[in-house]
């Protein structure tokens, strides 16, 4: 017979199963991840606020994503990497510790999608509206565009959250290596058919607005693109929304593949693996891919290494 705690303020993870000789490699990993994220989206940030060449509306935007890259593993990691070491029944966690996990987790995805489709309308009014593009991407529509990402996803995240808050708890034991708001909705022993349905229509909600823009948009740029002669507009297109493109796309694999893992329980390891890897992977290749491709970063990072050497040689 299950046994019932009602309304405890300690709560147990299930944390990751890994065995004892793969601790410490996955450890190694997901601490240097860690630390390479941290590292490369504040580098980024501090270089585009830093460098006046670079206040432009494309990289400002773009300061919103390296934002919720070190939001969305700030609290995980650590809180991870912690219970990696720890024995599975220490992994203790307070009740509201764990909602506050479960909203920066929650955010962060949210966030990806938002950011990167106000960053889509950016290239779409480059590219298809050039004349006017100075006059449209105004710092009062930067800001615009800034409040409103983060703003929805803020409000859609705390309803998804308060209707979880909201139910009295019977169990301890979240069953996940970290807390999300399906692991806490299900320490309750009440009806939860009003938090899977807004769950539900949160997910295609979003997943369904974010899609949409980024096809429509990309739609109208290829129309553009095909019907102009500008030779070098088509390759500054090309250039900045393969960036773009590539960022968005491992948003959406991961995170559908996290969804279609949901449907399969007896992958909950896989699931487990892929929630994680959703934190590192995204984080940890967006500073790579927008430094790679962004002549104006590649040049700054490039005059700042010579800098160094002549002032080394001195």
């Amino acid at each position: 017979m299950e046994n019932y705690t009602y309304n405890s303020f300690t709560l147990l993870l299930e944390g990751l199963n890994v065995s004892e000789g793969s601790i410490y490699p996955v450890f190694l990993f997901l601490f240097f991840s860690y630390l390479f994220i941290m590292a490369a989206n504040v580098s980024i940030a501090v270089l585009i606020f830093k460098d006046k060449s670079l206040h432009q509306p494309m990289y400002l935007l773009f300061c919103n994503l390296t934002l919720s890259d070190m939001f969305g593993n700030c609290i995980m990691v650590p809180r991870l990497l912690v219970d990696l070491l720890r024995p599975p029944s220490e992994r203790l966690i307070s009740y509201y510790e764990c909602v506050v996990q479960a909203f920066t987790t929650h955010m962060f995805g949210t966030t990806s999608h938002t950011v990167l489709m106000i960053m889509a309308f950016d290239r779409y009014v480059a590219i298809c509206n050039p004349l006017r593009y100075a006059s449209i991407m105004t710092n009062k529509m930067l800001i615009k565009l800034t409040v409103s990402a983060w703003g929805v996803a803020f409000v859609l995240v705390g309803i998804l959250l308060g209707l979880t808050i909201r139910l009295n708890r019977c169990r301890t034991l979240i069953m996940n290596p970290y807390c999300d708001n399906a692991s806490l909705f299900k320490l309750s022993c009440e009806d939860v058919s009003i938090n899977n349905i807004y769950g539900l229509t949160f997910t295609v909600v979003l997943f369904t607005a974010s899609i949409g823009s980024i096809v429509l948009t990309y739609a109208k740029i290829t129309v553009v693109c095909l019907t102009g002669k500008n030779k070098s507009l088509n390759s500054k297109a090309l250039k900045t929304c393969s960036t773009h493109l590539v960022v968005y796309l491992i948003v959406v694999f991961n995170g559908m593949s996290i969804i279609l893992l949901h449907r399969f329980p007896q992958y909950s390891d896989y699931r487990k693996l892929c929630i994680i890897l959703f934190h590192i992977i995204p984080g940890s290749l967006n500073p790579i891919i927008y430094g790679v491709q962004s002549k104006e970063i590649k040049k700054f990072m490039s005059n700042f290494c010579k800098s160094k050497k002549i002032l080394a040689s001195l």
